[in-house]
């Protein structure tokens, strides 16, 4: 029996046919612009931290922007100051501290003998919250953001959204346009704002703060969320180099009773800043915005970012090896999870822009270090100064020569150096050699050093990244590796250029995010020229960055 032939043009179609059934019945195509650009930014995050519990994070969180994005693994900031200020202002502006003017959290202003919070704003008030949790603006931020000018670049149709429980974290990563920024206020368990943003809360952030979902997250036990094999490359859950909580430092952690006792005692709300829980609130804050707010509902880009903040205290009180911090991170991509999960749901991954990043990284315990016979330390700086204090008073006669000391930079009596006639250059230059002889002080620099000469490379690159006239010290230090300035309730920190606190994650998902996986470095100021250009927007005033090209292909 003869078989019938089946025309070639009637082949082909079906062979197409079947082919873009077999991929999802339409072919793939992307719309040129995100409806929403979402930016995560965790606080203290090492890359290597994200590396170790990788394939223990759940199938639709961390471990899926990793597996259908583009994952960065030698992303760095390139100062020395990193603390949360400096690396929230760095990924908005796309430019370095000693531009966008957030040189560190805080700084000293000599005139006034007065130490600034990189927020701080005294003409603003509280809208929904505390006085003083509501004194807060971009004010001290001297470039526009991402946000800017995506806000610009639309007449100010464009939405802009930021959240996070701490107020610089949510404000910096935002920017200068009115718009709803919230952070957490510690004395009244609720979210706010302040009259910088607008007069008056949303009705919908009210009815959130009636729901006493912070107080519900204050009756919770911290335990872990998995069991002892997925942490066993952690410390013991109880060991001797772990602050913890009023000296408790080992599972189960009861929120209730970590709580102030006796008589007139209030809630403490900022614990929840200090566990897993916080973080959760967050997350629960921004769904409940991106709903009310109808975010990535038409063809105008939106933004928003999202700033959880518990993983840095955490990893003050108990160290980056703890069992604590480890499973802080878990529970992060939990709540992670939840949020793509709405996202992909709500808006489709096709119209949303996700990148995933943390502010800085931190330092291992130098008490765990010294066990381990690697050198190390905590650099105490009350001593030396007292020590310099006494040096220059030698040298120079009886005076208060030193105006001031923070995060490793030492203020000068610059008006009392004038009026003795001495040249200010010659004493810094003397500080710093003085200062350079403390164990742990790995370097000094004075300061007239990166007024008049530009730095191609090494550590003195990264000092003239924080430095501005206006706000930086007179000599600025950098400790040893492994060492770190002693401080209240922490047992470790970050502040150094050193690679445990400038390597962090970054990771790109959804839109026309291909997977793949680049080892190049990249600089941290190249993520707000990246999202300008493949937005197709202006470039933050004062961008430093360069777009990474691997996006744009």
């Amino acid at each position: 029996m003869r078989r019938r032939r089946v025309p070639v043009f009637t082949a082909c179609f079906f062979i197409l046919f079947s082919a873009q059934y077999l991929n999802g019945q339409t072919a793939y195509i992307p719309p040129d612009k995100p409806r929403l650009i979402v930016t995560i930014i965790v606080e203290q995050l090492r890359y290597d931290q994200v590396e170790k519990l990788k394939n223990r994070f759940s199938d639709n969180g961390l471990r899926r922007m990793m597996n259908e994005g583009t994952t960065f693994k030698n992303a760095r900031y390139g100062y020395v100051n990193t603390q949360s200020g400096p690396g929230h202002a760095t990924i908005s502006t796309g430019t370095t501290p000693s531009v966008h003017g957030i040189t560190s959290d805080y700084w000293h202003v000599p005139l006034r003998n007065e130490i600034i919070y990189c927020t701080s704003d005294k003409n603003v008030s509280a809208v929904g919250g505390s006085f003083e949790s509501g004194q807060h603006s971009p004010s001290q931020l001297m470039a526009s953001t991402i946000a800017d000018e995506l806000f610009l670049a639309a007449n100010g149709a464009a939405k802009v959204f930021s959240v996070g429980m701490k107020e610089s974290s949510a404000i910096l990563s935002a920017g200068h346009v009115r718009g709803g920024v919230f952070w957490f206020d510690y004395v009244s368990g609720s979210w706010m704002s302040s009259t910088y943003y607008m007069n008056e809360l949303p009705a919908w952030v009210n009815d959130f703060n009636a729901l006493r979902l912070s107080d519900s997250y204050m009756g919770k036990i911290w335990t872990p969320l998995k069991d002892a094999e997925s942490y066993r490359d952690c410390l013991p859950d109880s060991n001797r180099f772990e602050m913890g909580f009023n000296k408790i430092n080992r599972f189960p952690y009861d929120l209730k009773k970590l709580q102030p006792k006796g008589a007139g005692s209030v809630k403490d709300y900022s614990l929840l800043a200090e566990t897993p829980f916080g973080n959760s609130l967050t997350k629960d804050f921004a769904m409940r915005l991106i709903s009310e707010e109808s975010l990535g509902k038409d063809d105008i880009t939106d933004y928003l970012s999202v700033c959880f903040t518990a993983n840095d205290r955490i990893g003050h009180r108990f160290g980056p090896s703890s069992v604590e911090v480890a499973d802080a991170l878990l529970r992060l991509d939990a709540d992670i999870s939840e949020l793509i999960g709405m996202l992909n749901d709500s808006i489709g991954k096709k119209n949303i822009l996700i990148l995933f990043t943390s502010a800085h990284g931190v330092a291992e315990v130098p008490s765990l270090l010294e066990a381990g016979r690697i050198p190390s330390g905590y650099f105490r700086h009350t001593q030396a100064l007292q020590l310099l204090r006494i040096y220059l008073n030698a040298i120079y006669g009886q005076g208060e020569w030193v105006k001031g000391y923070f995060d490793n930079q030492i203020y000068l009596n610059r008006t009392l150096i004038e009026d003795a006639r001495l040249q200010l250059e010659e004493m810094q230059k003397r500080v710093a050699r003085f200062m350079v002889q403390n164990t742990g002080v790995a370097s000094a620099y004075p300061m007239y050093m990166f007024e008049t000469a530009d730095f191609s490379n090494g550590f003195l690159k990264m000092a003239s990244s924080n430095f501005m006239p206006q706000r930086s010290g007179d000599v600025l230090i950098i400790l040893s590796p492994g060492w770190v300035e002693t401080a209240d309730n922490t047992i470790t920190g970050h502040n150094s250029p050193y690679d445990y606190d400038v390597h962090v994650p970054l990771i790109w998902y959804g839109w026309i995010i291909n997977r793949a996986t680049v080892n190049r470095k990249v600089d941290m100021a190249d993520i707000a020229p990246t999202l300008s250009a493949l937005c197709g927007i202006p470039l933050p005033n004062a961008v430093r960055g360069e777009p990474i090209v691997e996006l744009l292909r």
